[in-house]
This record gives structure tokens, C-alpha cells and sequence, in this order.
């Protein structure tokens, strides 16, 4: 937003409309709902197969917003003539965008005279893009947190009103983090939404030298290389789960049997460097040997299975030392 929409606005009382789809959305909305604000409008992807089954399933925006009996549009295209429309009944001053899905173009902006702001799950301008939960925990982080930004043309790149940081967990993983920053972001939401309405908002522009970003994650995304650090794997079986999932296969050197495993908890035993042809061995204690240090697997979810204890898969497959954990092969997923 250039310097003629950072002016203040002639009312206190800000008519918002909400772009949004995914569960991180839900206390924000729960909060504008409580607040003097009105939430004039709420538009969400539409309704997507899911399960088995492939039944159509609305967002969780779109089943707030019909179990609190307010209005939800279903945007194939939020950008189509008839969305404008919509919008432009609906009379809402200041957009607001959490998890929405689709790129927004200007011209709706536009139609909002207070812009747009975004609230997106990183400490911006690191890990800008689709996944940025993730990649943190994946990456090693200590910390993340909330930026709220305006919205531009270029993904997540718009000028910054506030920040809130909390800390990474050492168990924390995607679910679990997506959780936490769910519930700080009701807070620096409205008062970042008060501080447009009084016209005290800063707007700072992101260091492009410090941009990092975090990708759509993909199946591939989570296949397990146990030639890597113990410590690296860790992360990434936290920040995959609960998907795509960390998952690797199983191999029985007495049964010769495999089995598709997803890997939901596990720490790290040791440092020391696993000689080659030992990677993805178990150990005499059944602790995977990696590239640097081993793992301890606390629980895991073998294909078509139930999440389980480490100890009941043993049980359950004779289990030994000298088992191995290999990596899946993409050209045959």
C-alpha cells in the first residue's frame, strides 16, 4: 500500500471482509466475530474431495462460518467479474487474508479503500511461500513467528504493520506449532487492525537480502535419507508431521519382507559417523544408525495402519538387529 491508503480512516469501527480457508484462520475470525469490527464478508476455496471416499468437503472456514450462521461465498475465482461483484456489495473497508489459497489480484485490493493485509505463519522475510510451518522446524529453527503485511503482487513480499514471536519447541512439531501460532495471531491481528483504524500503523519494508522461502511440500518431500545427521532426520519427521509425513520402508533380513512406514516421533541417540554400508541398520539396541548419530524411534504409522508405539511394530514383525530402514525409490511412488 502506497502512502495515500496509510491516511486515517473517517470511522473507528472497520467494516472487514475475510479471505481464508485453512484451520489457522478459525480464532482470528472467532476474534474479529467479538470485536467492535464488522465482519462483513467471508470467502473461501471451494468444497475439495477428501478421504477414501473422495467425498466433497467444505473448508474449515467455510463450516465456521455456517455453525456461527454467517454468510460464506465459495470462490472458485476470487478475481472473476462476479466475485467483484460480490465484493463490492458486501462494502467491506479492509481485507484480510489468512491461509485463503489463491492469488489476489490488485484490482480486489482496490476495492477495499483501507487495502489488504495478510497474516502469514513466519518471522518475514525469512521463509516466505506455502510451507513456511514446516520448513522452520525442518530447517532447525529455535524460533518463528506471525507477520502481518500488506498484500502485493509479489508472494508474501509486502511492507510489514507488526510481528509476534514465540519460541520452537525441541517436540514441537508441524501440527503442534500450526496450533500456537493459530492462537498468537488473534492478538497482533487486531491490533494491527486498530492501529490502521487510528491511523497509527508502520509500515516497513522487508530486506529482500534476507528473504529465504518455503516451498509446497510434496510426498517427496518426506522420504527419509538416513545418510543424513540423526538430528536432521529428527527435524524433518517434526516438521512432516502430520503431512506429507516422514516415510521410509522397512526391510526384514530374516523374512525378507518390506512395509511402507511413516515415522511420527523419534530423538537422537549419540553422533558418532555410520560407516556407509551401516546406514538404515538397525542396532543391537533396534536404534537406526544414520550418517551422524542414530535414531530412536518412539512411534510410527505403518502403511494402512494405525499410528503405533515403536515396541508393538517390533512385536508385531520380529523386529531385529541388522533390519534395515531404506529409502523410497520416487520412480516408483
Amino acid at each position: 500500500m502506497g502512502s495515500p491508503e496509510h491516511s486515517k480512516l473517517d470511522v473507528y469501527l472497520m467494516k472487514i471482509t475475510f479471505f481464508g480457508s485453512g484451520p489457522i484462520g478459525i480464532p482470528s475470525l472467532e476474534a474479529l466475530k467479538e470485536s467492535p469490527n464488522e465482519l462483513c464478508g467471508i470467502f473461501t476455496q471451494p468444497a475439495r474431495p477428501a478421504g477414501r471416499k473422495r467425498t466433497p468437503t467444505p473448508t474449515p472456514v467455510a463450516n465456521w462460518a455456517r455453525q456461527n450462521g454467517i454468510r460464506c461465498t465459495e470462490a472458485t475465482n476470487i478475481n472473476a467479474p462476479d466475485m467483484r461483484e460480490e465484493l463490492i456489495a458486501c462494502g467491506g473497508q479492509l481485507l484480510v487474508v489468512i491461509a485463503f489459497g489463491q492469488k489476489i489480484s490488485q484490482d480486489v485490493v482496490a476495492l477495499h479503500r483501507a487495502g489488504a493485509i495478510n497474516v502469514h505463519a513466519s518471522l518475514l522475510p525469512k521463509y516466505r511461500g506455502a510451507a513456511p510451518i514446516n520448513w522452520a522446524i525442518i530447517n532447525g529453527e529455535t524460533q518463528t513467528g506471525i507477520s502481518i503485511i500488506t498484500l502485493a503482487d509479489k508472494m508474501d513480499a509486502g511492507e510489514i504493520l507488526s510481528q509476534a514471536k514465540i519460541p520452537i519447541g525441541p517436540d514441537d512439531t508441524a501440527e503442534t506449532l500450526h496450533d500456537k501460532l493459530a492462537l498468537i495471531a488473534p492478538k497482533v491481528l487486531l491490533e494491527t487492525i486498530e492501529a490502521i483504524e487510528t491511523g497509527k500503523a508502520v509500515y516497513t519494508s522487508q530486506d529482500e537480502s534476507q528473504v529465504t522461502f518455503a516451498h509446497k511440500l510434496t510426498k517427496s518431500d518426506g522420504f527419509i535419507d538416513f545418510s543424513a545427521p540423526a538430528e536432521e532426520i529428527r527435524n524433518r519427521i517434526r516438521g512432516l508431521w502430520p503431512w506429507p509425513g516422514a516415510q521410509t520402508i522397512f526391510v526384514s533380513a530374516k523374512a525378507g519382507k518390506t512395509c511402507r512406514v511413516t515415522i511420527a516421533k523419534a530423538r537422537v541417540i549419540g553422533a558418532a559417523t555410520g560407516s556407509k554400508d551401516r546406514i538404515g541398520l538397525l542396532d543391537e539396541n533396534l536404534n537406526v544408525i544414520c550418517g551422524a548419530g542414530s535414531l530412536k524411534i518412539g512411534r510410527l504409522k505403518p502403511a494402512g495402519g494405525s499410528l503405533m508405539d515403536f515396541k508393538a511394530f517390533v512385536n508385531g514383525r520380529d523386529v531385529r538387529p541388522h533390519d534395515r530402514f531404506v529409502r523410497i525409490d520416487e520412480s516408483t511412488c
